[in-house]
């Protein structure tokens, strides 16, 4: 039987329309009138379980703590709690150091099986927080050892700062950093706040890379022996929890499929570490990702500015801000953190999106080629000169583009996206024709199932004259990518010189329901007048 309160009176009526002006608000994205209607509603007819589940999944959404607890407290009740419910209750239960009840939970999560392979991380941290710590230990042969193993060095090592033990605590520091290359800026940070509070300053340092910005402040910090003992603090079971499901979040996010459960995690985690900076960052990262950028500015805006991880939590919220439609202020800060010494090639690269999403090309091209000064001729990353030759080319200085792309074509002549931009671009403007076609049956090769290279090789063989051999190609482009409408405007031209009128028809109309400006007025054209050589495509 599903609890209620007792002595309240529940008005179904009341209910119902709170029920009804949140789900509306819910498919309008008003994320906070949503939640505060779900929550009315809630509180109005608690035993209603369409109620609490919906209330539950906006209450993660949104990062409102105590609607998810009450949420989860009656789907738990009625058997119906999802399965990162149970997260959520060992959250709870480590937050208010229950120790026998985070265990009986984290059976309980075991038993479920869908988080089985954190078990022996949590529990570890339980054991810490009982004063009779016992590492994890992940059995080898276990199927799903290697998403256990992902993450066991990183607790590990925090676990074994948290008991002064910096013997254990260095090697499976590097281990932990090691297995996240690409992400571990917070990571780093946070390791190197707790060597410098412990005294291994030489330690400390060493994680923390010379001559980038965003260390430089935790960098000068630890030399001069300043605010160690905040940076430092141990981690509590709480926070090494949050932090595994942060690690997580981020991981399963990589899908998407699962970004959803991503995000839930995230929540989840920032209820369990409601001050951790590397949790704020995480969960803004995923909010803008997922299209709640108004809530992505709010969780950046969490982390001090001036502190160490304030330069990562200023990255999400550029990006968050971007997302959010207040260009003016986001462009503001890219320029300041691309402005500071020692600014990574990533702050150039915000920048340089930002200013070309501006359409400031020239000044997207800049920042791009700035991107490029800290690497040497020989490890300088393609995606860098594309990024450059791309601006170049839509600031319309294309000789200049072209000797960039073609430089990026020399360091990785196996990148079909380079391959079909460089060729695409030729293509479009008629010239080396034949060069161009090679490059796009080249990246077309490599990629297959590409669409939008499909396409490109398709349109370069129109343009070649061998329109028999474009018509298949570009078919299977349309069909690959149906509301394209460059695609089917591809189609549609060589539809019609092929001979097949009322399929080119088909095909431009198909292309005018995304089309705007001046393509849509020229779709419209040929839809009317049929195929002239000033309606072709470019």
């Amino acid at each position: 039987m599903v609890p209620t309160m007792a002595g309240a009176s529940v008005d179904p009526d009341g209910a119902l329309h709170a029920y009804a002006r949140a789900r509306m608000a819910d498919g309008d994205g008003a994320l906070g009138l949503a939640v505060a209607s779900y929550r009315e509603a809630l509180k109005q007819d608690p035993a209603r379980i369409e109620i609490a589940r919906r209330s539950y999944v906006q209450a993660l959404e949104s990062g409102d703590r105590l609607l998810a607890r009450q949420s989860a407290a009656l789907l738990d009740a009625a058997g119906l709690l999802p399965r990162d419910g149970t997260l959520l209750l060992i959250g709870e239960a480590l937050s208010a150091k229950n120790w026998v009840g985070a265990r009986t939970l984290t059976d309980r999560m075991l038993e479920e099986g869908n988080f089985a392979f954190l078990t022996p991380i949590i529990r570890s941290w339980i054991s810490l927080g009982e004063g009779r710590y016992a590492p994890p230990v992940i059995d080898g042969k276990d199927r799903f050892a290697a998403l256990g193993l992902r993450y066991a060095d990183e607790h590990t090592a925090l676990q074994a700062l948290a008991r002064s033990d910096l013997t254990t605590a260095a090697p499976a520091t590097r281990r932990a950093l090691a297995v996240r290359s690409g992400d571990g800026a917070a990571l780093r940070l946070a390791f190197a706040g707790q060597f410098a509070a412990h005294g291994a300053k030489a330690e400390a340092l060493t994680l923390l890379p010379v001559g980038s910005a965003s260390f430089a402040q935790a960098r000068a910090d630890i030399a001069k022996g300043k605010g160690l003992k905040a940076a430092g603090a141990a981690t509590t079971p709480a926070q090494g929890f949050a932090r595994l499901l942060a690690r997580l979040a981020v991981d399963v996010s990589s899908d998407s499929g699962s970004s959803a459960l991503g995000l839930r995690l995230a929540r989840i985690a920032t209820f369990a570490d409601p001050t951790g900076p590397e949790i704020h960052i995480v969960a803004a990262r995923l909010l803008t990702a997922q299209g709640h950028a108004a809530g992505g500015v709010a969780e950046a805006e969490k982390v001090p500015a001036n502190g160490w991880y304030g330069a990562l939590a200023q990255a999400e919220l550029i990006d968050a801000l971007a997302a959010a439609g207040d260009m003016d202020r986001a462009l503001a800060l890219a320029r300041a953190q691309a402005a500071e010494p020692g600014a990574e090639a990533e702050r150039q690269v915000r920048l340089g999106r930002l200013l070309a999403q501006r359409d400031d090309f020239d000044g997207a091209a800049a920042a791009f080629r700035a991107a490029q000064a800290g690497y040497a001729d020989d490890q300088l990353p393609w995606t860098l000169l594309l990024f450059e030759g791309s601006a170049l080319e839509q600031g319309k200085r294309w000789d200049e583009a072209r000797a960039v792309l073609e430089r990026a074509a020399k360091i990785a002549p196996n990148e079909p996206v380079i391959l079909n931009y460089l060729g695409y671009a030729q293509i479009e403007r008629r010239q080396n024709v034949e060069a161009a076609l090679e490059l796009l049956k080249k990246a077309s090769a490599l990629k297959p199932q590409d669409a939008s290279i499909t396409d490109s090789l398709g349109w370069a063989q129109f343009v070649t004259g061998d329109v028999d051999a474009a018509v298949p190609v570009l078919e299977r482009a349309a069909a690959a990518a149906p509301t394209d409408s460059t695609i089917n405007e591809h189609l549609g031209d060589a539809l019609w010189v092929a001979g097949r009128r009322y399929e080119a028809r088909y095909a431009w109309a198909a292309a005018s329901v995304f089309a705007e400006g001046d393509v849509a007025a020229r779709l419209a054209a040929k839809r009317k007048m049929g195929m002239m050589p000033e309606y072709a495509a470019p």
